[in-house]
């Protein structure tokens, strides 16, 4: 097991590891505040490579516990605040097509029955009537467990105990204002196809199955960015496919984070086409350090060339 380590100790293990401390007090501050292990991940690329053969020829690249010359202990938190500011203008985006997802879902679904959110009728079948062998239960059952358990967990809110109080159930339009993200993409997936193609052509997408994936890609993203984890460089584990929309989205890494940032401004133009956001994201990408020593730019961001001539970032 790792030994516990003072903050004065993890710094002399940088130092020794060849890292240059610019600000002794400064970096301690750092490590007290923000923590070795989270920094770490921003410091990862500035360690020394080595390359282990395998056996049949060929060799593994590994990361030596040395640091390459140039290594700035500031530079690793440069790298910390840039990812900051670029998680909290996703947050910023996904805030409002989150809430615009959720009128679309509650008004459609709403008009058909107040308390469509448990309604088997409303959805397709391999949602509704699909039993999991495992655990015996459809789809719209697990759900129901997970909308139970939040609305339980949200009894006191006032408008929570308001509904309950004079009728009973919550009607759809306020039962999803304690729905999550993920609770949210999981009933658009569950939806009537007839329905989910109402919704996606609201953001001029054809194809229903694409959008249903950019929620659940989106999902991801966003529990990146409000768990305070690295996203600048991550690799997107809920992948959507890559769009062949025109040669800029053909063109896009769909396992890095720029193709949902596209994604973001996409649905960004449609509910708040007068919104500075993404004048906000070039702006933030203008900030990215210079770490060319040690072969890190926005190419791990997934950015590519020419991307700010594309019309949806005019």
């Amino acid at each position: 097991m790792k030994p516990w380590k003072s903050y004065q100790e993890q710094l002399e293990i940088l130092k020794e590891r060849g890292m240059i401390i610019d600000d002794d007090v400064a970096a301690t501050q750092y490590l007290d505040r923000v923590g070795y292990y989270r920094l770490s991940g921003y410091w990862y690329s500035f360690r020394e490579l080595e390359y282990i053969e395998t056996g049949d020829g060929a060799a593994k690249p590994k990361r030596k516990n040395r640091f390459i010359d140039g290594a700035h202990f500031e530079h690793a938190v440069k790298l910390y605040v840039f990812d900051k500011k670029l998680r909290l203008l996703a947050l910023d985006a996904l805030e409002r097509i989150e809430l615009a997802i959720r009128v679309d879902i509650a008004h459609l679904l709403g008009e058909r029955d107040i308390h469509a959110y448990e309604n088997p009728d409303l959805f397709h079948g391999h949602f509704s009537k699909k039993r999991n062998r495992r655990t015996g239960k459809t789809d719209i059952e697990h759900w129901q467990e997970k909308h139970n358990g939040l609305l339980h967990r949200a009894r006191r809110e006032p408008f929570v105990q308001h509904y309950q109080q004079k009728y009973g159930k919550l009607p759809i339009w306020v039962a999803i204002e304690v729905w999550d993200f993920g609770m949210l993409s999981k009933k658009y997936s569950g939806m009537k196809l007839i329905d989910k193609a109402s919704i996606a052509a609201k953001y001029q997408i054809a194809d229903p199955e694409l959008f249903q994936s950019w929620l659940r890609s989106l999902n991801f993203i966003r529990n990146v960015s409000a768990h305070h984890s690295r996203l600048w460089n991550i690799n997107v584990l809920e992948r959507s496919p890559v769009w062949e929309e025109n040669e800029y989205w053909g063109a896009l890494n769909n396992s890095r984070p720029f193709y949902y940032f596209c994604v973001l401004q996409k649905l960004m133009r449609d509910i708040c086409p007068n919104s500075h956001w993404h004048q906000r994201l070039a702006s933030l990408l203008e900030e990215f350090p210079d770490l060319g020593y040690c072969n890190v730019s926005l190419k791990q961001f997934g950015l590519i060339d020419g991307w700010d001539k594309w019309d949806i970032w005019l």
